[in-house]
C-alpha cells in the first residue's frame, strides 16, 4: 500500500476536526459546567464519552485487538459511508464490489457520488479475484468485499481475499457481519499483516442487538484516527454504550444462543428439501441465513405473508432470480414456516 496520505482526501487531510468539551476534559471533576448542559436529569445530561473508551476496552479483550484500532458507529452503516468520505472524491474517484451483496455499499456511494464498479461473482457465488482487480483503474481507491456474503450466505475463499488484498494498492473493506456463525476464522488477525485492511463486524446478528444500532470497524490505528476526525462528535449514544458494554459482559448467553442457531439452520437445511420438492436448490451457507431457489419467489413470499411469515424475497438480485433468503428463527418460528410453506398450492 502506498503511504496513506495519498489516498486520503486532501480536504479530510488538512481537516480541523471538532473539538467536543468532551474531547477536551480528561479525568474526574465534582462539576461540569464546561459543555452548556442541563444540570439536572443525572447520569443521562451529560454527553456520552465521544471515543466510547470504556466500551472499545471491552471490546478490544473479546477481540484481541487494541482500542486505538477499533471504530465504533451507528451500525457497521455509518463506517461505510465514513470510508466514502475519507477516501473518495465526488466525481472523481471510484470503488469496486462484488454483486450480488449488502446493498448500502451502492447506496452511499451513490449519496456520495461515488462511481460503484459491479464484479459478478460466479454462478455459485464464487469471487474471481483477477477478474475484480482488472476492474480496478487510477480513480479506485476502495474495494468492498462482504464474507459471508449477503444475500448469497457463503464465504469467500480466504486465498482469494489474500490475493485481492496483495493485488490492490488501495483500501480494501471486509465486511465480516456474519463472521460468528462460520466456521471460518476472521481476518481480525491480520490487520498488522495488510495495512490497507478494513473490517466491519457488528453486535446487529450474533450478539442480537440490531436495535442498539453499533457497529464495529477495525483497521490500522491512522485510519483509525481518519475516522474519529470526520465522524460526528457524540455518534454513540450514552443509551447505546451502556446496554453494549452490558451485552458484551455476557458472552457466554451469546455463545449458548449462537449454539442454538447453527443447530436450527442445520434442521432448515435438512427439512426444506424434504417436506418442499419445489425448492430445487438450497444454497451452502455460512451466516444465520438460507438463500433458497424456489421459482415462484413471489408467489411463496404472498403466500407466506398470508400467513404471517416474513422471509426476504430476492427475486430481482443478481444471481438470485426465483430466490428467497430465509433467516434463521427460534425453533417455534422455523416451525411455522415449515407449517406455512407445506401448505403452499403452487
Amino acid at each position: 500500500m502506498k503511504d496513506l496520505e495519498q489516498w486520503v482526501r486532501p480536504v479530510i487531510w488538512d481537516l480541523k476536526p471538532y473539538s467536543s468539551a468532551r474531547d477536551e476534559f480528561h479525568g474526574s471533576a465534582s462539576v461540569f459546567l464546561d459543555a452548556n448542559e442541563n444540570p439536572y436529569n443525572a447520569p443521562y445530561n451529560r454527553y456520552p464519552d465521544p471515543m466510547q473508551w470504556k466500551l472499545k476496552k471491552r471490546i478490544s479483550e473479546i477481540k484481541k485487538i487494541a482500542p486505538e484500532q477499533i471504530f465504533l458507529g451507528n451500525g457497521s452503516d455509518e463506517a461505510i459511508d465514513l470510508v466514502y468520505r475519507a477516501f473518495c472524491e465526488p466525481g472523481i474517484d471510484s470503488v469496486v464490489a462484488i454483486d450480488p451483496t449488502y446493498g448500502m455499499y451502492k447506496v452511499a456511494a451513490d449519496i456520495n457520488n461515488i462511481a460503484y464498479r459491479k464484479v459478478p461473482l460466479s454462478e455459485t457465488f464464487e469471487l474471481d479475484a483477477d477478474r475484480l482487480l482488472e476492474a480496478v483503474d487510477a480513480t479506485t481507491k476502495v474495494v468492498f468485499l462482504c464474507s459471508p456474503n449477503n444475500p448469497t450466505g457463503n464465504s469467500l475463499s480466504r486465498k482469494t481475499i489474500i490475493r485481492v488484498l496483495e493485488g490492490f494498492e488501495g483500501l480494501v473493506v471486509l465486511d465480516e457481519a456474519y463472521i460468528d456463525f462460520s466456521s471460518g476464522s476472521s481476518f481480525l488477525g491480520s490487520l498488522k499483516e495488510y495495512p490497507n485492511l478494513i473490517v466491519l463486524q457488528t453486535l446487529s446478528k450474533a450478539w442480537g442487538a440490531a436495535g442498539i444500532r453499533l457497529g464495529m470497524a477495525f483497521a490500522s490505528p491512522e485510519i483509525i484516527h481518519l475516522f474519529n476526525k470526520i465522524k460526528y462528535p457524540y455518534n454513540v449514544n450514552q443509551l447505546t454504550q451502556e446496554f453494549a458494554y452490558d451485552l458484551l459482559r455476557r458472552e457466554d448467553r451469546m455463545k449458548e444462543q449462537l449454539i442454538c442457531i447453527l443447530k436450527e439452520r442445520t434442521r432448515l437445511q435438512k427439512e426444506l428439501p424434504d417436506c418442499l420438492p419445489f425448492m430445487s436448490r438450497i444454497y451452502a451457507t455460512d451466516a444465520n441465513f438460507i438463500l433458497v431457489y424456489v421459482g415462484d419467489a413471489n408467489g411463496i413470499y404472498t403466500h407466506l405473508v398470508e400467513k404471517g411469515v416474513i422471509v426476504r424475497n430476492r427475486n430481482t438480485v443478481t444471481l438470485c432470480n426465483g430466490c428467497l433468503r430465509i433467516t434463521v428463527g427460534t425453533k417455534e418460528e422455523n416451525d411455522a414456516l415449515l407449517d406455512a410453506l407445506k401448505q403452499y398450492q403452487p
